[in-house]
C-alpha cells in the first residue's frame, strides 16, 4: 500500500471544498470556471484540480458536457431513514477497528466548512485525515473537521487509539449527541484506491456526517470513503401500531415501496454497518 506524501490529502482536500463551495453556491446547469481558471485561482497543477473534478463528476455533482464546459448536476433525490419523530440505533460495526493517521493539523474552516460548523471562515479547525482498518485491512478513509476551541489537547494517539467520542467526552468535555448523516454512492479516485487497496474507479459508499453536543452546538463534520466491496449497511425495520396523524404526508421508507404499508404506521428503524469477509 502507497502512502501519501506528507500535505497531499490536505491539498486535495482544500480542493474538493472550494469547487463543492461553488456547486453549493449555485443551482443545477449553472456553470463553473474551466479548469485552466481553477488551476490559476487555486495555485494547484491541472492533474491535481482534475482528479478533484472527477471524483466529483462520478458523486454526480458535476456533469462535463463536451466543448460546452463543466456544469452544476441536477439535485439528488433525498430520503430520510426515519422521520424526526422516530429514532434510529446504530450500532458498532463487526471487526476490531483501529486508525492509522495521515494528516493532523490545525487549519482555517474555510467557506463550507465553516458553515456547516457555524463558524468563520477564519476560524481555526483541527482537520485529521485517518484510514480506518478493520482487522489489519484498509476499509476507509475518514477527513474529520473538529472545532478547535473545543479540543485544544487534542492529541495524534487520540486519533489512533479507542473511540473519538469517548475521547472528546472524558478527555475534552465535550458530549455528542446527535449526528445527521447521508450516506450514498461513489467511486474511489487514484489516490484513494492506493490507500484503501483497491482497484481505481472501485464502488465506494460516501458517508457525510454532522455531529452536535447536548446544547445543539456543532462539534464535528466528518466525509468518509468506505469499500464497496467490503463494507454494507444493513437495516432493521419494525412495524409499529397505527398512529392518528390524519395530516402525515404520504411517503415511502427506503427499500418497501409505497402502499405496501398504510401511511400513519409508525416504523422502528435501527441501523449497523457489517464487514463482509475478505476474499
Amino acid at each position: 500500500m502507497k502512502a501519501d506524501a506528507p500535505g497531499a490529502v490536505l491539498k486535495r482536500e482544500r480542493v474538493r471544498d472550494f469547487i463543492l463551495d461553488l456547486v453549493e453556491s449555485q443551482q443545477p446547469g449553472d456553470p463553473i470556471p474551466s479548469e485552466r481558471a481553477l488551476c490559476a485561482r487555486l495555485g494547484v497543477s491541472r492533474p491535481t484540480l482534475r482528479a478533484a473534478v472527477d471524483e466529483l463528476v462520478a458523486a454526480g455533482l458535476l456533469v462535463r458536457e463536451h466543448g460546452r464546459g463543466m456544469f452544476v448536476a441536477p439535485e439528488k433525490i433525498t430520503q430520510e431513514l426515519v422521520s424526526a419523530e422516530q429514532t434510529m440505533t446504530a450500532p458498532q460495526a463487526s471487526g476490531a477497528w483501529s486508525s492509522r493517521l495521515l494528516e493532523f493539523t490545525t487549519i482555517p474552516a474555510g467557506a463550507r466548512v465553516g458553515r456547516r460548523l457555524r463558524l468563520s471562515p477564519a476560524a481555526e479547525i483541527v482537520y485529521v485525515a485517518r484510514l480506518r482498518l478493520v482487522d489489519g485491512a484498509p476499509m476507509a478513509i475518514e477527513h474529520l473537521h473538529i472545532r478547535a476551541d473545543l479540543v485544544p489537547t487534542l492529541s495524534a494517539q487520540e486519533l489512533e487509539t479507542g473511540d473519538l467520542y469517548e475521547h472528546l467526552r472524558e478527555q475534552h468535555g465535550v458530549h455528542v449527541q446527535e449526528a445527521v448523516q447521508a450516506i450514498e454512492p461513489t467511486v474511489v479516485t487514484k489516490a484513494e484506491a492506493e490507500l484503501l487497496d483497491v482497484p481505481e474507479l472501485s464502488p465506494a459508499l460516501l458517508f457525510e456526517r454532522l455531529t452536535s453536543d447536548t446544547t445543539g452546538r456543532p462539534v464535528e463534520y466528518v466525509h468518509s470513503i468506505y469499500r464497496g466491496d467490503r463494507y454494507r449497511i444493513v437495516s432493521r425495520l419494525t412495524l409499529g401500531p397505527s398512529v392518528a396523524a390524519p395530516t402525515a404526508p404520504l411517503g415511502h421508507h427506503p427499500g418497501i415501496p409505497p402502499g405496501d404499508f398504510a401511511h400513519r404506521d409508525t416504523i422502528e428503524s435501527s441501523t449497523r454497518g457489517d464487514i463482509q469477509s475478505g476474499a
